[in-house]
């Protein structure tokens, strides 16, 4: 079915194929990422995009010595395909399968997981000087980057850096009008006119030419003819950006034409010092649908996804749509309001709330850092920003979340998507590390809502509190618990019922998942209380120190890091108040990086899911309670609080 490409185990192949045969096996590619949307959700249109350049790039360059990093690497699937992976990429982004990105572990010519965006430069840069250093000069570094990607502060230190060291580095700007959004910015305007005078490189030469004979005369003559020659070099010259950085441009040339990728590709090969290719591409391009609309097709639901019956249920809705909500509520009553995004419009849903208010939204790309950074200048002149990121992009505006906001104590909102396991994207994007770095700073509030109730109700409090505020919600359907629920009140949890055995102490979206452990272990016999304890900073102090004094056991629930997290938290405050906690038991994410697959099977690997959280519980009361039945059985036995507190007394 694939003639070519089933029969590719080492991409070197690709250097012999003439320039229609390449076209052939483009077209393979194609039909096979095609096939495989067809069946589940997966990065699409970034894909379809870069074929042709990979293909390119692969017949020219031999990365078994040369050395290749994509930026961002969900555009990964043709390099996967040509890199001996083609009888494998049926299983990629399931459990147990090919992962959606780069994966060192999958085979050599993965060098890094890149999961973040803008970082390709500062990698191939140090792999460039490092293998100089150890006397592998011939080797070459090349960094593929798109020009969504390019506005990332990093991406600037690391070109300042390279011009400086001169290093033989090749930078493929891939420019097709897009980071997952359409890109925004003064760097975008630049391109779009770099992109409409493609006769620059045909014409480099002569205007070299005739710039050097014009003649330099004497003072003030000679000035003004200098300034002539740089104003003709800045209008003719295009990429002077990049050229005053210290890199050589050349382009913009077609991303789809392998002949001109290859000819291009063959002659900068060969060049001295920092490089900068401007390759100009087409998300989505050889699949109409996704070519006029990459934002939908970036990751779309399965193209031949089959319709069910509809149901008599309401649908759910994903706690970011109730997020965007809350925050659409919000900007309609309070002015002063502002949202903000790093290029994640679309991923955040957000687009009611930038068609509705454009003047208090702000799309400021991808630039995590200046986001968190604008925010704290808004919020000082007496704003209330809202910064919307996953949970995993934040965590690249460490610095500014310490310097600019919280040691301010300026009322910045953080609403932190993604936070927890996001299923399919794996260990780049899993949002799990959050509640351990925010929870540092002083003046930070951290918050986690268990239900779609919390969410509206902890955005509200965080807009009228004077700090900053960060809430945590995860990739997943939303629920409401049902019954009286209390008001949010700064550092206080929620008990929804108290147990006489033991208590489920839940930080975040899991709660309902404890509500049904806990009334499992019920009709066992076990009464276990659940308290959803809302805030990590600052721990509900009464709440917990009675779960710790009166209850046989206490389970701690999270969708996050055990290290720093909501139990170590807890941990924290009875080392404070002098508590015996050999009765507490931490669910969370353990101390190593989770691969990808479903939420609801990594959920339950991780013993997160209803059944392993009621499974813990039964686990914790038999150790603690120590009752055997004959054989060495255990049983499960309830005691009532002052039992429990002889019991820790022990």
């Amino acid at each position: 079915m694939h003639p070519h490409l089933s029969s590719i185990d080492d991409p070197k192949v690709l250097q012999g194929m003439t320039n229609g045969q390449l076209n052939e096996l483009a077209g393979e590619i194609r039909e096979v990422i095609c096939n495989l949307v067809s069946e589940r959700s997966a990065h699409f249109a970034s894909n379809l995009g870069v074929i042709e350049l990979c293909l390119a790039l692969h017949s020219v360059f031999d990365f078994r010595q040369d050395r290749l990093i994509w930026d961002t690497g969900h555009q990964i699937y043709p390099h996967k395909l040509v890199t001996g992976r083609y009888h494998e990429f049926s299983t990629i982004r399931t459990r147990g399968g090919l992962m959606g990105y780069p994966h060192p572990g999958e085979s050599p010519f993965d060098l890094f997981m890149t999961g973040h965006a803008g970082c390709s430069l500062s990698t191939a840069l140090g792999l460039k000087s490092g293998d100089d250093l150890l006397g592998r000069q011939q080797r070459r570094s090349v960094a593929v980057i798109g020009d969504g990607a390019f506005v990332s502060g990093i991406v600037f230190e690391a070109m300042n850096h390279a011009g400086g060291l001169e290093k033989d580095l090749l930078v493929i700007l891939n420019d097709n009008k897009m980071s997952i959004c359409p890109r925004v910015g003064g760097l975008a305007s630049y391109l779009d006119r770099l992109r409409t005078t493609p006769f620059y490189s045909g014409l480099k030469n002569e205007v070299t030419r005739i710039l050097t004979k014009v003649p330099l005369l004497g003072d003030p003559t000679e000035r003004f003819l200098a300034q002539l020659k740089e104003g003709m070099k800045a209008g003719l010259h295009g990429g002077m950006l990049f050229e005053e950085l210290g890199f050589r441009y050349l382009g913009p040339i077609d991303g789809h034409d392998i002949a001109v990728l290859r000819k291009y590709l063959r002659m900068v090969r060969e060049l001295k010092g920092p490089i900068l290719l401007h390759v100009v591409s087409e998300k989505g391009h050889g699949y109409e649908p996704a070519a006029e609309d990459p934002v939908y097709f970036h990751t779309p639901p399965a193209l031949n996804g089959k319709s069910t019956a509809p149901s008599s249920s309401k649908p759910k809705r994903s706690f970011t749509e109730v997020a965007r909500d809350a925050i659409l509520w919000q900007m309609q009553r309070n002015d002063r309001v502002t949202v903000m995004t790093a290029a994640m419009c679309q991923g955040n849903k957000l687009e009611p709330v930038r068609d509705e208010f454009p003047d208090r939204f702000f799309d400021t790309g991808i630039s995590e850092s200046h986001t968190v950074a604008f925010a704290a200048g808004q919020a000082k002149v007496g704003l209330r920003p809202i910064v919307d990121i996953y949970s995993t992009f934040l965590q690249r505006s460490f610095d500014q979340i310490f310097q600019e906001v919280a040691l301010q104590n300026l009322p910045v909102t953080f609403a932190l998507d993604r936070a927890g396991l996001t299923g399919p994207d794996g260990p780049t994007h899993h949002g799990v590390f959050d509640v351990g770095y925010l929870r540092l700073f002083p003046q930070m509030t951290v918050m986690a809502p268990g239900d779609a109730y919390d969410l509206h109700a902890m955005l509200e409090f965080s807009l009228a509190h004077d700090g900053p505020c960060a809430l945590r919600y995860p990739k997943a359907d939303s629920e409401t618990i049902p019954g009286d629920r209390s008001s949010i009140e700064w550092g206080q949890a929620e008990v929804f019922r108290w147990g006489a055995d033991g208590v489920i102490l839940s930080f975040g979206a899991l709660l309902n998942d404890c509500v049904w452990a806990a009334d499992r272990l019920r009709r066992e016999g076990l009464d276990v209380g659940v308290v959803n304890a809302r805030f990590v900073k600052p721990l509900d102090r009464e709440v917990i120190q009675r779960a710790l004094r009166e209850c046989s056991f206490v389970v701690t629930v999270e969708e996050a890091a055990l290290a720093a997290g909501f139990g170590s938290a807890v941990l924290e405050l009875a080392a404070d108040l002098g508590l015996d906690t050999r009765h507490l038991r931490r669910l969370g994410i353990p101390d190593r990086f989770v691969e990808h697959g479903e939420r609801a099977e990594l959920l339950a690997d991780l013993g997160l899911d209803a059944q392993g959280i009621a499974r813990a519980c039964r686990e914790q009361f038999e150790k603690v309670s120590g009752t055997q039945q004959p054989g060495g059985k255990k049983t499960l036995t309830t005691r009532g609080p002052e039992e429990a507190r002889s019991l820790h007394q022990k």
